[in-house]
């Protein structure tokens, strides 16, 4: 019999692996939601970095999902109360790529399970490793960070409080401007199968969450900020790649990628819509 209040941090350790093909047809709709003209990708082509990201998405039953869209905490991710919850950055390292019509694989480890009190009120951190596989072998390790927060005090209208804001890292040599729209979102929200309704339904974003308008997804300006580099340096063969998110973006103006080289290395950031630092990464070259 389950125990009424189980123990998030019984969690740690717990495993699950998932299987998904790498289509073509997600690689062309994601170039063309990034604004880019590449070419249909044939059979063997190269994932590029941070396109993993469209596949292994869990396929919950609409029964088994929570009211905030996300897949109900409790099976593979721990049970955590707080409602909020947030992809707040990843390490990654590319070893090979995943090429398209690869049969490939994601095993997932519960690492870690945290607890904290920040200054908007009390935390919990779930860090998850994963590992994909292609027809080559292990191709991509991946350690995930999730946040979960507690609701705004005072309720759903009571705002926000951003943190304050960080310097960017130096003087930027590349950027480009990301016009975020709701079709924009909902198009990535398809493509990675993410039915968290923070990117796609503002009633529920700003009504229940207390957010002023809809969320861009984390993972789409780490995406963009790759992508960024990508436009500069064709053909960048990344070595690996981090990114930490300093406070979300939203779609109520346009946003920032900006970057700069260091060697073999670029120093990357997101501003954005008050020209407030939101995201940094990281990305190295292989050498």
């Amino acid at each position: 019999m389950a125990r009424e209040n189980p123990d998030p941090r019984d969690w740690i350790g717990r495993t699950e692996t998932v299987a998904d093909t790498i289509t073509p047809t997600s690689v062309f709709r994601m170039s063309r939601t990034l604004d880019r003209d590449d070419p249909e990708p044939r059979e063997g082509d190269p994932l590029p970095p941070c396109w993993h990201w469209l596949y292994f998405a869990p396929a919950a039953q609409p029964a088994d999902l929570g009211h905030d869209g996300h897949p109900a905490k409790g099976g593979f991710l721990p049970p955590i109360a707080y409602p909020r919850r947030m992809w707040a950055g990843s390490r990654i390292r590319f070893d090979r790529p995943l090429r398209v019509g690869d049969r490939a694989a994601r095993r997932s480890e519960i690492a870690d399970v945290v607890f904290k009190e920040g200054r908007t009120g009390k935390l919990g951190f779930v860090t998850v490793r994963h590992t994909y596989s292609g027809s080559e072998g292990p191709a991509i390790a991946e350690e995930q960070d999730i946040v979960y927060r507690e609701p705004p005090a005072g309720g759903p209208n009571a705002g926000n409080a951003a943190p304050p804001p960080q310097e960017p890292p130096g003087k930027a040599e590349i950027e480009r401007e990301i016009a975020p729209d709701p079709v924009m979102l909902f198009r990535y929200s398809a493509l990675t199968f993410n039915g968290h309704r923070i990117h796609y339904d503002h009633p529920y974003v700003t009504g229940v969450e207390g957010y002023p308008g809809l969320i861009v997804h984390g993972p789409l300006i780490a995406t963009l900020l790759v992508d960024l580099v990508r436009r500069h340096l064709p053909g960048a063969d990344v070595a690996q790649f981090r990114f930490r998110g300093l406070r979300p973006t939203f779609d109520t103006g346009p946003f920032m990628v900006k970057g700069f080289r260091e060697g073999d290395e670029f120093s990357l950031w997101s501003l954005d819509n008050g020209g407030a630092v939101a995201m940094t990464a990281r990305l190295a070259l292989r050498t």
